[in-house]
């Protein structure tokens, strides 16, 4: 598929998955949001599922997945943002961590723009935990800011998209 047209569609994704998360989720009484033996059988089927799509989407478009993997986990597990985040963290380290690795020893790693990243990084990473534990006690406001920004990149990356197909 053409460069532009992947852009757009990858757009449209972007706003379909943050205006789901918009819409209010009822909390089923006594479910576990944690894998173990009694939820195993609910979730596994639920969390195989969503990580494969994905999975499908992030080779696809050719991304990392880390937005995704957010609404997917609330999705298949019921979890409430904050545990979702922390869940995503994880799997994204390890994903990034193994990649980087992998680029970092063929030599195509920048090292001076890659410490400037992280630097701006780990003072974002503090900010923004700091945020987010304010946001988590004010019920379902992180979950909508969050899926604000996702709509708001969505439309931003199909815009781009459109734009510059129009323009060929």
């Amino acid at each position: 598929m053409e460069g532009q047209r992947l852009l757009g569609l990858f757009g449209l994704v972007m706003i379909v998955v943050g205006v789901m998360m918009l819409r209010p989720k009822p909390r089923v009484a006594g479910t576990s949001v944690w894998l173990n033996r009694e939820s195993a059988r609910r979730l596994l089927p639920r969390l195989v599922g969503l990580g494969a799509a994905v999975g499908l989407l992030s080779g696809f478009f050719g991304i990392g997945g880390g937005f995704l993997i957010v609404p997917a986990l609330m999705l298949a597990a019921d979890m409430e943002v904050r545990e979702a985040t922390g869940a995503s963290l994880v799997a994204v380290t390890a994903f990034g961590l193994s990649s980087a690795s992998s680029y970092a020893w063929s030599g195509l790693v920048d090292w001076p723009v890659a410490a400037l990243l992280v630097s701006g990084g780990a003072v974002g990473a503090v900010v923004g935990t700091r945020a987010h534990t304010v946001l988590a006690s004010k019920g379902r406001a992180l979950t909508r800011i969050f899926a604000v920004f996702v709509v708001a990149a969505g439309l931003y990356v199909s815009g781009r998209g459109l734009v510059v197909l129009e323009a060929t």
